[in-house]
């Protein structure tokens, strides 16, 4: 199972669980339809446009993002605002990351809890935000969140740029059947199960700490998964429900 980090110096990051790629079979997005949608970039990344990970803006100075994300110097992490084509230098804005908090019940043997808060060098004022969802019924069977992100496409799209794709929410019960995700560590107070039986469409590597969105509200991050777009292996998601108030002191810093 891996883990939905990108590549770095030619290494993939595989954990016990882990992430899947840039959106497959997904679509076209645009820096305006979804403003809040960051990429979180490293200078240590095999990909020449620097894509490793996704994240949202939730403050002006604050972007939440997977915990699995952060297994690099905080110096080689920058973000970037308003660019659905990460080749195109010449949109959107960056800054560099100051600080890093990862949700301290994160460990890489459950998978729990995989969040990180990380505060911008430079504020990107005058963007909307994405509210944090709070409410733990919001994962429920049946409601069709958005993920977005910039990782692997499998051929489905074009390389580096911004896709999205709605995944229907399976309920905890799919997931917890499956398994491999069991013994992985999914949980139904920290996890959501999104995608689809058949396939075909997914998250994957380079699309951790990407966005779930669900009615305007940031309802998970992209966090594991086993593969991309497999037929039976849905995408699992950090949900923020189960730690929003873990993140309410940091975000208020």
């Amino acid at each position: 199972m891996l883990k939905r980090a990108a590549l770095v110096v030619g290494v993939l990051l595989a954990v016990t669980a882990g992430a899947k790629p840039v959106v497959v079979g997904g679509t076209l997005a645009s820096a305006t339809e979804a403003p809040w949608a960051i990429a979180l970039n490293n200078t240590q990344s095999a990909d020449s446009s620097g894509r490793y990970c996704g994240a949202a803006l939730v403050r002006p100075n604050k972007i939440i993002t997977a915990a699995h994300c952060m297994d690099e110097d905080i110096a080689t992490y920058y973000a970037v605002q308003g660019r659905a084509n990460l080749a195109d230098e010449s949109v959107g804005q960056a800054s560099a990351i100051s600080k890093v908090w990862i949700d301290p019940r994160y460990n890489t043997k459950d998978n729990r809890y995989d969040f990180a808060v990380l505060t911008l060098a430079k504020p990107f004022t005058g963007v909307p935000v994405l509210p944090l969802e709070t409410r733990a019924r919001a994962d429920r069977n049946g409601v069709v969140p958005t993920v977005y992100g910039w990782g692997d496409t499998e051929g489905t799209g074009l390389d580096d740029t911004l896709q999205k794709a709605a995944v229907p929410d399976l309920g905890d019960k799919t997931c917890l059947a499956v398994k491999s995700y069991f013994s992985n560590g999914y949980a139904a107070a920290t996890n959501v199960c999104a995608g689809y039986l058949n396939g075909g469409i997914d998250a994957c590597q380079g699309d951790s700490g990407g966005p779930l969105v669900l009615n305007g509200r940031l309802l998970g991050v992209v966090s594991w998964g086993q593969g991309c777009a497999q037929a039976g292996k849905p995408g699992v998601y950090a949900e923020t429900a189960a730690v929003a108030k873990a993140l309410a002191p940091q975000l208020a810093r």
